[in-house]
């Protein structure tokens, strides 16, 4: 976002020569980590594990659930060594509440664990929380935040986050993270187990409706979705017609605004990766925003970069590890937690609980219409 200042990224290893760091910095930026002393490697590649992951599967399931919960043991026990207090925040979903179990299955005291929660019923998972603690005994913290609350911490969003960044939950993660700290130095976090085992709505749905209007020509779906919508934004018709392309869970979710915004995405896109990168994508057109720009080449828009698979849902989760889990909901959990100086640390992407991730076929992942089928069956044993 700032010329002549770089990211390094994931996996990779800076090297710069005395004689490198000893130039013009006013020079370096002309030829970042390209010769003249600066040199970048990559020590850990998640497109060559999931190569490898998807040409060795383990197809028997209580061999991957045993590996995996190996794993996720090793992780925890590994990343809860620390000469400080430790912690571990809790949500109250399957990836946190794994976490925390695991920790405490572990431990020879209760966990401190800590949750956020709003008055608002809908946004507040404070009681799966409070559930998940007191059936593993944990020393249980939450914090009820008021509006006032959330609104002061807004001024503080540039000095935390450095760069324009866009995810609102960075003010409750910060909440809880600044909660956190008045206990202890170092909390463990769930983050990851969405993007690995196939968490995000998207995964389920997104599939299910395109294999219900892909049959369509391309020209022909652009006008009847078109006149559905056009019938929708004066009437029920069109939604009624157009509901019923959908799973059975999203017709009471979807209310007409979303409804015309899945409608937009169907009527434009060519095949499924091409709906999956509409789903991820807030502008339309975002070259639109700034006169003159033109949108660069990314990894969500160079399919030749990708592995080879054959499920659109492995794609989608590849594409979410490589994008959107480092550059929003690292960034948004590492950034809000070191403002306060908390260590945030995250055994689900431990490389080996990586790997192994991507060593289970898709239906060890996703399974009826759900997520994370192995990490909802290790937790059921807690």
């Amino acid at each position: 976002i700032y010329e002549g200042i770089y990211k390094l990224e994931a996996g990779c290893l800076l090297t710069i020569s005395l004689a490198a760091a000893a130039k013009d910095p006013a020079a370096v930026p002309h030829a970042p980590c390209r010769g003249d002393g600066w040199k970048i490697q990559r020590y850990w590649s998640l497109h060559e594990q999931v190569m490898k992951g998807q040409s060795s599967l383990i197809h028997d399931e209580q061999d991957a659930l045993t590996s995996l919960e190996s794993a996720l043991k090793e992780s925890i026990q590994l990343q809860s060594i620390a000469d400080v207090p430790l912690g571990a925040f809790l949500s109250g979903g399957v990836d946190s509440s794994l976490i925390v179990a695991l920790m405490q299955s572990q431990a020879s005291r209760p966990v401190k664990s800590f949750t956020i929660g709003f008055d608002e019923d809908g946004y507040s998972e404070a009681n799966h929380a409070r559930a998940v603690a007191e059936h593993l005994h944990t020393e249980h913290t939450e914090l009820y935040v008021s509006s006032r609350q959330a609104m002061d911490v807004i001024p503080l969003l540039p000095g935390l986050y450095d760069e324009p960044f866009a995810d609102s939950s960075q003010i409750p993660t910060f909440l809880v993270a600044q909660m956190a700290r008045q206990h202890v130095t170092v909390a463990l976090s769930g983050d990851g187990g969405d993007e690995l085992f196939g968490g995000y709505n998207r995964y389920f749905w997104g599939p299910d409706i395109w294999n219900k209007v892909s049959w369509l020509p391309y020209g022909i779906r652009q006008k009847v979705i078109g006149a559905l919508l056009h019938s929708s934004s004066r009437g029920k018709r069109g939604w009624r017609a157009l509901a019923r392309w959908l799973p059975g869970n999203l017709h009471v979710n979807l209310p007409d605004e979303k409804l015309q915004k899945l409608g937009q995405r169907l009527q434009s896109v060519k095949n499924i990766d091409d709906f999956y990168y509409s789903l991820v994508s807030e502008w339309r057109a975002p070259e639109d925003v700034v006169i003159g720009a033109k949108e660069p080449a990314t990894l969500l828009t160079t399919p030749s970069s990708w592995p080879e698979m054959n499920e659109a849902e492995l794609r989608m989760m590849y594409l979410d590890a490589m994008t959107y889990l480092p550059d929003d909901i690292l960034c948004k959990v590492d950034r809000a937690a070191m403002g306060v100086s908390l260590e945030s640390r995250v055994p689900l992407l431990d490389h080996r609980v990586v790997e192994m991730a991507w060593r289970l076929p898709l239906q060890m992942k996703i399974r009826n219409g759900q997520g994370k089928w192995a990490l909802r069956q290790i937790l059921s044993e807690y």
